[in-house]
C-alpha cells in the first residue's frame, strides 16, 4: 500500500502535466454486451483481455483515467518483469503497425505518438510522474473480450489501436502487462467500441483487504453495465474541453459526522472538480480541504493515535479494539449523496495500522479507486452521468 500511494502522488504529476500541455497547445458489432474479469491488485485492479489471432491473455491495469491501451511486446530491449508471457506481435496473424500519419498514429497523438526517425512508422512514448515510462510502436490488432453470459463465448472487436512496447521500465507491478485505458479521449477502449456498446459500461470493486486475495469480480460494457435499482446515485460529468480524457465530476461537500466541508478545487477546463479514476488508489483533495476533514474526522473518530510507518498519510491509528468508532462520511456530489463505508476511508498502511486515505494535493483532485470500493460504478457516455450503487462486490 505504501507503494500504490506513492503511485498516487506520482500518477496526480502526470495528470497535471498532461493539463499543463493541453491548454499549450469500430467495431461494426451492435448490442455488443461483453464482460471481463476484473482482479484486485496491488493497490490497482486488473483486466483480462485477450490480443490478436489467436487471442493471446494480457493482464493490464483497468484505468479511466487515460486513453492508450498498451502491453509490452517482444522483443523488449529493456522492460520492467512481469509474471505473464510477453505478447509476441509476429504470432499474430491480425497484427500491423501503424503507418505514420494514419487515422490509428493520428488518434493517439495526445497520448504522445510521433513518426520513428527510422521509416513511415508510428510510434508512442508515456512518461509518468515517478518517473516510469514506456515506448513501442502504434498498432492495429484485434481486442478479444468474453461476453457477461459465459455460455455465449467470446466477442471480437477488430482494428483496435493499441501500444506494443518495446521499452517500459519503472514502479510498474509485476502482475500487470501493460493498461487498459478506459477514458473519454479517441484511443480509449471505450471510444474505440463506438455505438456496438452504446457508451456504457460499468465495474465494481472488490474491497482490496475485506475479501479473499485475487478476489475477482466483472466489468461489464454494453446494455449489462446499466446501474439502476434501490439506491443508485447518479451524478453528471463533464468531460474536459481541454483534456477529454478525464472523467470529471462536481464534489459539493464532504460530510464526516456531523461537519460538513465545502468542497472546492483548482479547475481542470470543463464544470467538474475532481476526476474519478480507477487507476489512482487514494483520494487526492486540496491540502486546506484535507486540514478540515482531519480535524473532523480526528475530533470525532474513537481510536488510539498512530503514525504511518510509510510517513506519507495521516491522522492514523492503531488497528485493534481500541478503535471502536470511525465516524460517516459522506460524499455529496451533484445529484446526490455517496455514503462511504470505513474501509472506503481508511486504508491499512500496516499490519497494525490504518490511515485516512486521502492525500493533500493542491493542482488537481481525483476521487480514487479505495472510495470506490464495493460499489457497481457506471457511466453512460451518451448521457454524461457516472452512478454509484452499494453492492457487495465479491457477488458481482
Amino acid at each position: 500500500m505504501g507503494n500504490a500511494a506513492r503511485r498516487s502522488i506520482s500518477r496526480a504529476n502526470r495528470f497535471r502535466n498532461v493539463l499543463d500541455a493541453a491548454t499549450s497547445s469500430s467495431s461494426s458489432l451492435s448490442n455488443t454486451t461483453a464482460g471481463a474479469e476484473l482482479i484486485t491488485g496491488d493497490g490497482e485492479y486488473l483486466m483480462n483481455i485477450s490480443i490478436g489471432t489467436p487471442p493471446f491473455p494480457v493482464v493490464a491495469i483497468a484505468d479511466t483515467g487515460s486513453d492508450i491501451i498498451w502491453t509490452q511486446c517482444k522483443p523488449c530491449a529493456d522492460c520492467y518483469k512481469q509474471d505473464a508471457p510477453l505478447f509476441d506481435p509476429n504470432s499474430s496473424a491480425t497484427y500491423r503497425t501503424a503507418p505514420c500519419q494514419s487515422k490509428p498514429c493520428v488518434s493517439l497523438a495526445h497520448d504522445g505518438s510521433f513518426c520513428s526517425p527510422k521509416g513511415d512508422v508510428c510510434q508512442y512514448q508515456v512518461r509518468y510522474g515517478d518517473g516510469s515510462h514506456t515506448s513501442g510502436d502504434v498498432a492495429v490488432d484485434t481486442l478479444t473480450l468474453g461476453l457477461t453470459n459465459a455460455a455465449a463465448g467470446y466477442v471480437a472487436f477488430p482494428n483496435i489501436v493499441i501500444g506494443c512496447g518495446h521499452d517500459s521500465s519503472g514502479t510498474f507491478s509485476p502482475k500487470a502487462s501493460g493498461i487498459i485505458g478506459l477514458g473519454g479521449g479517441p484511443g480509449s477502449l471505450i471510444t474505440q467500441m463506438g455505438p456496438s456498446i452504446g457508451g456504457k459500461f460499468s465495474y465494481c470493486m472488490v474491497p482490496y483487504f475485506e475479501a479473499p486475495e485475487h478476489t475477482s469480480s466483472t466489468m461489464n460494457f454494453g446494455q449489462n453495465a446499466v446501474v439502476s435499482g434501490n439506491g443508485v446515485v447518479t451524478s453528471p460529468f463533464s468531460s474536459s474541453a481541454v483534456v477529454p480524457t478525464f472523467y470529471m465530476l462536481q464534489l459539493d461537500s464532504v460530510s464526516v459526522g456531523s461537519t460538513n466541508i465545502p468542497f472546492k478545487s483548482a479547475s481542470l477546463g470543463g464544470s467538474g472538480n475532481i476526476v474519478i479514476d480507477s487507476g489512482t488508489t487514494l483520494t487526492l483533495v486540496p491540502t486546506d480541504f484535507l486540514a478540515q476533514m482531519s480535524a473532523a474526522f480526528e475530533s470525532q473518530v474513537n481510536g488510539t493515535k498512530a503514525t504511518d510507518p510509510q510517513g506519507l498519510l495521516s491522522p492514523c491509528y492503531v488497528a485493534d479494539s481500541t478503535l471502536k468508532y470511525v465516524p460517516p462520511v459522506t460524499a455529496h456530489f451533484k445529484g446526490g449523496d455517496v455514503a462511504l463505508r470505513p474501509y472506503n476511508v481508511l486504508v491499512p498502511m500496516s499490519d497494525t495500522v490504518v490511515c485516512l486515505a486521502f492525500y493533500g494535493l493542491d493542482e488537481i483532485s481525483i476521487y480514487g479507486n479505495i472510495a470506490q470500493q464495493n460499489f457497481l460504478v457506471g457511466y453512460d457516455l451518451l448521457k454524461q452521468t457516472v452512478s454509484f450503487k452499494p453492492t457487495d462486490c465479491t457477488k458481482n
